[in-house]
C-alpha cells in the first residue's frame, strides 16, 4: 500500500485535521461494510492491537480491532488538540502522535520556526520516526497548515525543513491556508511571506487555498439553498455534512463548512491511493507531471459538483457540466480565473462512475478554450477512482499548474511592504533569538523572484512558439 503520512500543524491545520479524518472514516466505512482491515484503509490508518500498547504490528487481512490514524497532531496552543481529544475522534489519535505547548505563538512566524523549532526538533524527529517505522512504502508527507499565524506559518515551515532533512527521498505536499485581505491577524503579512520561502525552498507540491475563497464558496451554497434553488432536504447520512453523522452530534462550529471544503480536496486528491480505479493516479506522479520547473510547484485546485459540500438533495448536473465547471472562476479554491491564464499543466482526478471516454471528450472541447504553454500542449494528467464520494455519483479536482496564482503572491508581497517600509511590528521578530532582518530581505525576495518567473511565463502567452530559456527559470 502507499502510505501517506499527514501532519497537522497549528490552529487551522488542525482543525482541517479534524474534519479530515472524519470524513476519511465515513468514507471508508460507506464502502468497507465488513469490518476488514484492507488496503485501503491502510494507506491512512494502522489496524492495532491495543492490549500491547498499539506498538506491534499492524494486524492485516483480519477483522478492525483498533484504528489508529497515521498522523502527527502538532500545536503550540493545546485547545483544538484537546478537543479533538474529547470529541468523537478520541480513539484514533493516542498521546504519541500529539505536541502540544500551552502558550501558543502569538500570531509570530519568529516564535514557531526558530524559537519553538529549536525546543521541539529532537521530540518531532522522534515522534515522526515512530509513525514512518509503521509505514512499509511511505510515499509522501503532507503538512496542513495555515500561513497567517505563528505556529501553522513558522513551525509549519519548520517541519518541512526537517522532513527535508530526516527523509530527502520522499514527496512532501504542502496544503497551505492564505490569510485574506480583511484578515484580523496584524502581522499576517510578514507570516506569510516568511513562510513562502521556505515553502519555494523545500515543497514538492503546494496547494494554496484562500481563506476568502472558502468563504464565498460557503456564502454561495447557503444563498443557493435558501432561495430554494437547491431544494432543502439536507441527506444525513453524506459525506460532506459537518457533524451530521459523526459519533455524537456536535454544534457545528463557523468555520466547520470552510475546512470542509479543504478536506474534501484531500480526501479527492488521495483516493486514487486508497481505492481502485481503471487510471490510478499516485500522488508522485502529480509532482512528476505538474511541475516542469522546481520553484513553480504552486497548484491551483478546483472541486466540483460544489453542492456537494452543502449535502443538498440535487439531481446530479450532467457530467460534461462538471468539467465546465471545475475550469470557472467560482469553483476554485483561491481568488483565480485559470481560464484566462496560462497553463504550464493540468491534473484531472474523477471519481465515481465515469469513463476515460468522457474524461478524453471533455479535455477535446475543453483544450481550445484553455491557454497552454508552447512547449506542453498535452500537459494533462488524468485519474480515475471508481469509489465515489459518499452520497454522490461522481465528483471531480482539478488541479492545475497556471500562473493565476501570480495576483494573489502581489497582493500578498504589497501588504508585506506596506508594513515592511515602516518597519511596523519589526522588533517582536527580532528579539527572537536567530531571527536576523536579512530573513525579511531574503524572504521578499525570494517572493519578488517567484513573482518575476510567472511575468516571464505569462509574456509567452499567445506568443510564437518558442523554447523558453529553461535553465533561467529554473535557477
Amino acid at each position: 500500500p502507499r502510505l501517506s503520512l499527514p501532519f497537522a500543524v497549528g490552529q487551522c491545520g488542525n482543525q482541517v485535521g479534524c474534519r479530515f479524518w472524519d470524513l476519511a472514516l465515513r468514507e471508508h466505512a460507506a464502502v468497507n461494510k465488513k469490518g476488514i482491515y484492507d488496503e485501503a484503509l491502510s494507506s491512512f490508518f494502522r489496524n492495532v492491537d491495543t492490549r500491547s500498547g498499539g506498538d506491534g504490528p499492524d494486524i492485516y487481512r483480519g477483522k478492525i480491532c483498533s484504528l489508529k490514524a497515521r498522523a502527527l497532531l502538532i500545536d503550540m496552543e493545546e485547545g483544538v488538540v484537546n478537543e479533538i481529544l474529547q470529541g468523537p475522534l478520541r480513539d484514533v489519535f493516542d498521546s504519541k502522535q500529539l505536541i502540544t505547548d500551552v502558550s501558543g505563538s502569538g500570531n509570530n512566524w519568529a516564535v514557531g520556526h526558530k524559537l519553538y523549532g529549536c525546543q521541539y526538533r529532537e521530540n518531532i524527529v522522534e515522534k515522526l520516526r515512530k509513525t514512518a517505522e509503521h509505514c512499509d512504502c511511505l510515499q509522501c508527507f503532507f503538512i496542513i497548515h495555515s500561513m497567517g499565524g505563528g505556529t501553522g506559518s513558522g513551525l509549519g515551515t519548520f517541519v518541512l525543513n526537517l522532513l527535508e532533512d530526516e527523509f530527502p527521498e520522499v514527496y512532501r505536499f504542502v496544503t497551505s491556508v492564505y490569510p485574506s485581505g480583511e484578515d484580523d491577524v496584524i502581522t499576517s503579512p510578514y507570516n506569510s511571506v516568511l513562510a513562502m520561502k521556505e515553502l519555494n525552498d523545500h515543497a514538492d507540491c503546494v496547494l494554496p487555498i484562500e481563506n476568502e475563497s472558502l468563504f464565498d464558496i460557503v456564502n454561495k451554497i447557503h444563498q443557493m439553498i435558501n432561495s430554494g434553488k437547491l431544494g432543502s432536504t439536507v441527506k444525513q447520512n453524506s459525506l460532506v455534512t459537518s457533524s451530521a453523522g459523526s459519533a455524537k452530534t456536535v454544534q457545528e462550529k463557523p468555520f466547520d463548512a470552510m475546512n470542509n471544503i479543504v478536506a474534501n480536496l484531500l480526501l479527492n486528491l488521495t483516493s486514487s491511493a486508497r481505492f481502485e480505479g481503471s487510471l490510478n493516479m499516485d500522488l508522485n506522479e502529480i509532482s512528476m507531471n505538474l511541475v516542469p520547473f522546481p520553484r513553480l510547484h504552486y497548484l491551483v485546485s478546483s472541486l466540483t459538483p460544489l453542492y456537494t459540500l452543502a449535502d443538498v438533495n440535487v439531481p446530479s448536473r450532467r457530467l460534461d457540466q462538471m468539467f465546465s465547471d471545475a475550469f470557472s472562476r467560482d469553483h476554485q479554491l483561491i481568488q483565480a480565473d485559470p481560464k484566462h491564464s496560462l497553463y504550464l499543466a493540468c491534473a484531472l482526478l474523477v471519481r465515481g462512475n465515469v469513463q476515460v471516454s468522457d474524461l478524453r471528450r471533455n479535455i477535446e472541447r475543453l483544450k481550445p478554450s484553455l491557454h497552454f504553454v508552447s512547449w506542453n500542449q498535452e500537459g494533462w494528467k488524468t485519474g480515475l477512482c471508481s469509489v465515489p464520494p459518499v452520497g454522490h455519483s461522481h465528483s471531480l479536482l482539478a488541479l492545475a499548474n497556471n500562473t493565476c496564482v501570480k495576483p494573489t503572491f502581489i497582493e500578498l508581497k504589497d501588504r508585506f511592504m506596506k508594513l515592511y517600509k515602516k518597519k511596523a511590528h519589526l522588533h517582536h521578530y527580532l528579539h527572537i533569538d536567530g531571527m536576523e532582518q536579512d530573513c525579511f530581505s531574503e524572504a521578499i525576495l525570494s517572493l519578488s523572484d517567484l513573482i518575476e518567473e510567472y511575468d516571464e511565463l505569462d509574456a509567452t502567452k499567445g506568443g510564437p512558439r518558442t523554447d523558453p530559456p529553461r535553465l533561467k527559470i529554473a535557477v
